[in-house]
């Protein structure tokens, strides 16, 4: 727990952004504190500040367009912002190391994963023969196969588990007296997850460090933390144990936040009556000698949501691709309304992609950067003329997004200068925009916050009803397919082990499998998540 003096201590930390706009507070007068050995979770949606005041920890937020107005930030009783910028980087990555949220971000595409974790140690002082041993046996620690071949591959070669086990590996190689992780499991499958916690949690009992968890989920506040403090809108709300603050919160946003949480609400109840609008027969992948989808079958109902879980490299998203044809299947078929959509061609395929959306992961990625709300939604009419008149483009983008939640002014943005929840919401929008059939959600709230991924799934339950819409939801969040799913089919490596309606899933696994996915997922409630992890060390020790 906390010592007498602090490891870190923030005190009455102010950052300020410049914009176009006006100066944005972005963290308001925050302290807070962790202790070697402990574990401080700060939680928070996006735009709360967690991240910015993290970042001013480690020296990271530019300057302009940002400014620390005031504050301290202490380390072991030194203020870092008195110090040089020499001094601060002698304990920037060696006292004090940070583990980002998109390693595919941060680590440098051009230059081999081992070479990025030694040049840490390098730059300060270690010898390169050195560096390249203690590289070898931390990528062993965290669970890369293979260390010696590992450490010549390059980042993009790697599943999104192994980047940010990487990450892990680049942060500990100093061995920091503290470590702060930012979001460091979001968008990771749920199996994944709880091995990356767990690797966390095993390396800072062996070296005693402090651990500053950034996060929005509070799953992962019931399974790591002793402390959390609350954050919105740059200040903090709360703060108290990770229990007490779930079980008894005093400040409304954080009675929202707890909410919001999904796994709360009551299973759906299977449809019987809807006929089948799209069935998969022995639809199959091979890439060379690899076989990626092994002939899976199912059926999609007609204002049926059908989740597809699984871990990576399990198939789930495959699936997406090939029923959209961005990717050919090897074999089978995909019969939507009678019609195969793998044999048809490209003209009669045009025809019909209207009727199939899908709305992706990442609208980052997913919407281009150089056009506006209003374009990305109108490009639509434009490819396939005669759903809408050009003279009321204009008021159908403003209807699409009144669908979605947004008011018309969005129309003149670009996708930088919305939020992550927003832009979702555009790219659901941009989907709407064809009036289809079928929408495929492939993780389409899985990097969400709370509070605006239950808007998200609320909004895609009312479009389903006023729209006729059926799902095709392809997730990791088993708490989240729990509360929206009708059906669910577990997928394991190109193949369906099981599915069922989603009561039976979640409340019969019959696969071994199932059962480990659903053990996996983490409760928000910090005593039911202390009794999970006392029968899973059990188990383990049986």
């Amino acid at each position: 727990m906390a010592e007498a003096q602090p490891l870190l201590e923030v005190r009455n930390l102010s950052v300020t952004f410049d914009t176009a706009q006006g100066p944005v507070r972005a963290v308001r007068d925050v302290s807070w504190s962790v202790g070697r050995g402990e574990v401080l979770a700060i939680l928070g949606e996006s735009g709360s500040g967690k991240s910015v005041s993290s970042s001013a920890v480690l020296d990271l937020i530019d300057c302009p367009p940002g400014r620390i107005e005031s504050g301290q930030i202490l380390f072991e009783g030194r203020d870092l912002l008195g110090m040089s910028r020499a001094e601060r980087r002698t304990i920037n990555g060696r006292r004090i190391a940070m583990i980002f949220q998109d390693p595919l971000s941060h680590l440098n595409p051009v230059y081999a994963v081992g070479w990025q974790i030694e040049e840490t140690m390098v730059i300060h002082g270690t010898s390169r023969a050195e560096a390249r041993a203690e590289t070898l046996r931390l990528l062993a620690r965290v669970g890369i196969p293979d260390p010696a071949e590992a450490a010549a591959k390059y980042p993009h070669q790697f599943s999104g588990g192994q980047r940010q086990r990487l990450m892990i590996a680049m942060a500990l190689a100093l061995k920091p007296d503290l470590l702060i992780a930012d979001e460091p499991t979001t968008a990771l499958d749920v199996t994944v997850q709880a091995q990356i916690l767990a690797l966390i949690e095993e390396l800072q009992a062996e070296t005693g460090m402090g651990l500053v968890i950034i996060t929005h989920d509070l799953g992962v506040v019931a399974e790591m933390a002793d402390r959390v403090v609350v954050m919105n809108r740059g200040e903090i709300v709360e703060r108290g144990g990770a229990a007490e603050v779930y079980r008894n919160p005093q400040h409304p946003y954080t009675q929202r936040l707890i909410a919001a949480a999904p796994g709360q609400g009551a299973m759906r109840e299977t449809r019987q009556d809807a006929s089948p609008i799209l069935s998969l027969r022995h639809v199959s992948k091979r890439y060379g000698a690899f076989t990626a989808l092994h002939g899976i079958s199912y059926d999609l109902h007609e204002g049926e949501v059908l989740a597809i879980v699984g871990e990576s490299g399990s198939g789930k998203s495959t699936t997406a691709r090939l029923l959209l044809r961005l990717e050919e299947a090897s074999g089978g078929q995909a019969l939507y309304r009678g019609q195969d959509l793998l044999a048809m061609s490209p003209r009669d395929l045009h025809a019909l992609r209207r009727e199939i959306q899908m709305v992706f992961q990442d609208p980052t990625q997913s919407l281009n950067p150089r056009m506006t709300v209003y374009q990305l939604i109108s490009e639509a009419w434009a490819i396939h003329p005669g759903i809408v008149e050009r003279a009321r483009w204009r008021a159908r983008v403003a209807e699409l997004l009144a669908e979605v939640g947004l008011d018309d002014g969005y129309m003149s943005r670009y996708p930088h200068q919305i939020s992550g929840g927003q832009r979702q919401r555009v790219a659901i929008a941009r989907a709407l925009a064809l009036e289809p059939r079928i929408i495929v959600c492939d993780e389409a709230v899985s990097a969400l916050d709370v509070q605006v991924q239950a808007q998200v799934i609320r909004l895609l339950d009312r479009l389903k009803a006023s729209h006729g819409l059926s799902y095709i939801f392809i997730a990791h969040d088993l708490p989240v397919v729990r509360d929206f799913a009708d059906r669910v089919l577990v997928m394991r490596g190109g193949r369906i082990v099981e599915q069922g309606d989603v009561r039976q899933i979640f409340e019969m696994p019959r696969e071994e499998y199932t059962r480990n996915l659903l053990a996996a997922s983490l409760d928000p409630d910090p005593e039911v998540q202390a009794q999970r992890r006392a029968a899973r060390q059990a188990m383990e020790t049986a």
